[in-house]
């Protein structure tokens, strides 16, 4: 694993800020009617590329939910890039992937509780 500097958790946690903020504004009727957060965001060393993992509730909307992010990821960017130029000289792309381990946990739950029963 690499390691980490203080300016990309920075500008990594003020993207997050950003983007869910972008996202709480367009409203759920914009994600048909799903609950989209944005969990984590992992930017690149030179902040050029940052990935985005997002949590959908209910989950059985996130493939419709995923595409309608990636039909308005140009939108998406050029509003980040708004309110990050002052900060950066580059508005990094953006990559968005769905984050399930909330998912994977419930999974592992129900595993235990049926191996606890038995």
């Amino acid at each position: 694993m690499q390691n980490v500097t203080l300016r990309q958790e920075r500008v990594a946690s003020q993207l997050k800020r950003d983007l869910a903020d972008i996202i709480r504004q367009r409203g759920m009727a914009a994600f048909d009617g799903a609950l989209v957060t944005v969990v984590e965001v992992r930017i690149s060393p030179d902040l050029a590329v940052a990935k985005v993992y997002l949590s959908i509730f209910p989950t059985g909307k996130t493939a419709s939910v995923m595409e309608t992010i990636s039909q308005n990821a140009k939108s998406i960017r050029g509003e980040l890039g708004h309110r990050v130029s002052k900060q950066l000289r580059i508005v990094p792309e953006l990559t968005f992937f769905v984050d399930d381990s909330l998912d994977y946990a419930e999974h592992i739950d129900e595993i235990l509780k049926r191996t606890k029963t038995e």
